[in-house]
């Protein structure tokens, strides 16, 4: 890569920036990359969730610095790593749940309102059913948080979001790349008060405290509810939901700061920088292939050609820092990017079947035993209600079954019951969870994406260093030879 020459990596120099979340998967890759490519940049404020500078610090180098992650920048740097990241990063205890983010050192807030120009807010509460409050207290009002703190810093020329393109709830067809407005709902039947959503969550908190109810039934009520106001509005989980109320705050309050919204879809593992197959803790498709691999699941609910819309995390990071160089301009614009791959390279369903049931046929999981774990083809039902037909008979009824043979034997089969309850409730749990993608019948357009990829190439960005075309992905190397392996040996 010509230094010299690239538009990007002469953008980043003596730049500022904040990243909030970044003891996360994302945001860990987009810090790897800034220092590796640009080291002359100015600084780097990550935003921890920590009591004080201590803490902050420590989870700094425990969580981020001293993964594998970042293995190619510490072989670069050799016996000046440690300087070269301590006059780069700063470990700020925070939260964005709080005012100026938790922020409360006040020579510490100053200076970094004075210095930073670019947010990339990556933090958020991934969970599916998390409880309403704590993720409308993050994913929603958390986003207004750190928005409003950028509008405080005095040199702010972009806010950047990292969202989700299933902020579209169960649509169908192509889906756009187009912001929301502020009380949008997907039903279209009612409009959407957001102030209103956090008043009644408030009210449902404080009657369960009245009632002295104990914190697990808080905690499963407040899931309950949260779910049940995402479908009152159209969306199928809390965790979409409240990201499209984050994204629609931040539209309505951005005044005239440029916004950029990155919508990804089920990141993997990293196609190639700063290595391939580096990923951390088991994500979206992940509990997929584990338990199938571990012979815990033989059948799952799906349209054999429907896409599985995949996208590597480096390509997902790619797109963040190429959006950033180019929108830093003085336009007060709101631009969305979905990084995704059902259109232009989709990943079918039954294609992903075969991927996991060939590499594990190849190389088989071995036990707690040592015993090789032999799986079969993985049977895929196209409604959910055959998935539950097929469940009851293969194996919920035998389990009836097995429940009355248990008595009468007086639990001699105790054992083999449990065992066998456990696969089945987890098998029902995760096709539950997976309904929303594994029958998702949308394709997600990105022609912003597109243009940003056009101008990019005008301005002599390296598109080889800068890559996120998901056209370039040969599905069957990356599932056998890069995704499956990394997962089994950084997430497992």
């Amino acid at each position: 890569m010509n230094m010299e020459l690239d538009h990007v990596v002469k953008f980043l120099q003596g730049k500022t920036i904040l990243v909030t979340g970044a003891t996360g998967f994302l945001a860990k890759i987009f810090v790897e990359k800034i220092l590796r490519i640009q080291p002359n940049v100015n600084k780097l404020y990550l935003l921890l969730k920590a009591a004080d500078a201590k803490s902050a610090t420590k989870r700094l180098h425990s969580e981020i610095i001293d993964t594998e992650l970042f293995t190619i920048l510490r072989d670069n740097w050799g016996s000046e790593f440690d300087s070269f990241i301590l006059t780069k990063v700063i470990a700020v205890p925070g939260d964005i749940s709080s005012e100026n983010l938790g922020v409360n050192e006040s020579k510490l807030r100053e200076q970094m309102l004075k210095e930073i120009e670019i947010v990339v807010h990556v933090a958020a509460t991934t969970g599916f059913n998390e409880s309403y409050d704590v993720a409308l207290a993050i994913n929603t009002f958390g986003a207004l948080n750190v928005l409003s703190f950028a509008k405080k810093c005095d040199k702010i020329k972009l806010f950047l979001h990292t969202s989700t393109a299933y902020v579209c709830g169960e649509e169908a067809g192509i889906i756009l790349e187009k912001p929301f407005s502020v009380d949008d709902t997907l039903l279209k039947t009612c409009k959407l008060d957001i102030i209103e959503e956090k008043r009644i969550v408030e009210e449902k908190l404080d009657e369960l405290r009245f009632q002295h109810a104990p914190n697990e039934v808080i905690k499963s009520e407040m899931k309950e509810f949260g779910l049940k106001r995402a479908k009152l509005y159209g969306w199928p989980n809390t965790y979409v939901f409240t990201k499209a109320m984050g994204e629609m705050l931040l539209g309505n309050f951005k005044g005239d700061l440029p916004l950029v919204i990155i919508r990804p879809t089920m990141i993997a593992s990293t196609y190639k920088e700063p290595f391939p197959g580096w990923i951390e803790g088991v994500r979206t498709i992940d509990s997929v292939i584990v338990s199938y691999g571990k012979g815990k699941l033989t059948c799952f609910p799906g349209y054999p050609n429907s896409a599985l819309d995949v996208i590597p995390a480096d390509m997902v990071v790619n797109a963040m820092v190429v959006a950033m160089s180019v929108h830093t301009s003085n336009q007060s614009c709101q631009t969305i990017y979905h990084v995704s791959s059902s259109l232009k390279n989709p990943l079918k369903l039954g294609d992903f079947c075969k991927f996991i049931h060939c590499y594990f046929t190849e190389n088989p999981w071995s036990n707690r035993n040592g015993q090789r774990v032999k799986v079969r083809k993985l049977t895929v039902l196209s409604t959910i209600n055959g998935y539950f037909l097929y469940m009851w008979t293969k194996y919920v009824f035998p389990l009836k079954v097995l429940y009355l043979v248990n008595i009468l034997s007086c639990q001699y089969f105790r054992q083999v019951y449990m065992d066998l309850n456990r696969k089945i409730k987890f098998a029902m749990r995760l096709a539950e969870f997976y309904k929303p993608y594994a029958f998702f019948k949308g394709n997600f357009s990105d022609t912003n994406l597109d243009k940003l990829r056009m101008v990019a190439q005008g301005r002599g960005i390296d598109m080889g260093v800068f890559d996120f075309d998901s056209k370039s992905i040969d599905w069957k190397d990356y599932m056998m030879n890069i995704h499956i392996p990394g997962l089994l040996r950084h997430a497992i």
